[in-house]
């Protein structure tokens, strides 16, 4: 062959190493805060087989949906769940201006840190309780009540922002879903204002693509403007059974991946696999005692349930390489 010839696959080989940019040359291995193993062996093959126009299990852009739950399965939810943590800020900042709440059970036991008093409560009447104490609130001043908390109160364990204890590892599976094409969204039982001010900035996740428990709010159009305001009516708990009603109310399409981790997400878990098309679900399990906490609490069902139901359980002992990020 002629010297042009070779001259010329020389410098096809050189155009075609140089249009490599430095961001593909160094990205990271898909899941590179997960351990090897099965569980990340399912996750990648299952993103692997849907985004290949090739693949028989081929899923359209559309209907790339991802559900996360958020307490436990995002971010830390022991000693007390964030959300709970939130509340009992404002409780005790306005608990001095509200003296009718010295001779309320609930309120003044949160204030004096004596958590004994939700125990007197079921979950309902806990988050309508607590709903409540911003009646009257403006929705923007809770807001910004909201991200200042998260962004200053410190975690009773790691001493860190409570908006800082994300688990690394599932952030990086939000990311990973995303980069293929996937539309990702928060169902939590969590309040939806509260998450909406820190999604886009700890996870990505569009405040739009937060699906939450709520309030009732109320327009207002007067002499100081046009608002809204919060009320003390319940709208909506997200949890449980009403995750998938929120799902179809909200997204209106039936996910093909969703991660949870305590029996609150059974049934969103349940719905995700229920379809035709191929689907996916993980559950994580709190097992690491060292690095985090280790508790079966509120998630029995879930973990027994599992491996009947084709729900994946990560271990956070043996699949996470870091709990936190540095």
């Amino acid at each position: 062959m002629s010297n042009n010839y070779w001259s010329f696959l020389l410098f096809v080989f050189l155009l075609t190493r140089c249009s490599v940019s430095p961001e593909e040359t160094s990205k990271p291995p898909a899941l590179s805060l997960w351990n090897d193993g099965l569980v990340k062996e399912s996750i990648t093959k299952f993103i692997s087989e849907v985004t290949d126009s090739n693949s028989a299990n081929f899923v359209e852009v559309k209907n790339r949906i991802a559900v996360f739950d958020n307490d436990g399965t995002l971010w830390c939810e022991k000693p007390i769940y964030i959300p709970v943590e939130l509340e009992l800020a404002y409780v005790k900042s306005e608990y001095t201006n509200r003296p009718e709440w010295e001779e309320d059970r609930f309120f003044s036991g949160l204030a004096g840190d004596n958590f004994a008093v939700l125990n007197d409560y079921s979950t309902v009447d806990i988050i309508t309780k607590i709903f409540s104490a911003q009646a009257g609130m403006k929705e923007e001043d809770y807001k910004d009540f909201c991200y200042k908390t998260l962004s200053e109160v410190k975690h009773r364990k790691y001493n860190r922002p409570l908006k800082e204890l994300t688990y690394s590892p599932m952030v990086q599976l939000v990311h990973f879903l995303q980069s293929n094409d996937f539309k990702v969204y928060i169902v939590t039982g969590g309040e939806i204002t509260s998450v909406r001010t820190i999604s886009e900035e700890i996870y990505n996740i569009p405040k739009e693509n937060v699906v939450g428990s709520s309030v009732l709010l109320k327009y207002v159009s007067d002499e100081n403007g046009t608002y809204l305001v919060r009320t003390a009516q319940l709208n909506s708990n997200n949890d449980k059974a009403v995750k998938p009603t929120n799902i179809e109310l909200h997204i209106g399409r039936k996910p093909i991946f969703a991660a949870g981790n305590s029996d609150g997400d059974y049934q969103m878990l349940e719905y995700t696999l229920s379809g035709n098309g191929p689907s996916m679900a993980i559950l994580v399990h709190h097992d690491d005692e060292v690095r985090e906490y280790s508790y079966m609490h509120g998630t029995e069902n879930a973990v027994k349930d599992a491996a009947v139901k084709g729900w994946h359980v990560v271990s956070m002992k043996d699949d996470f390489k870091e709990i936190f990020a540095n």
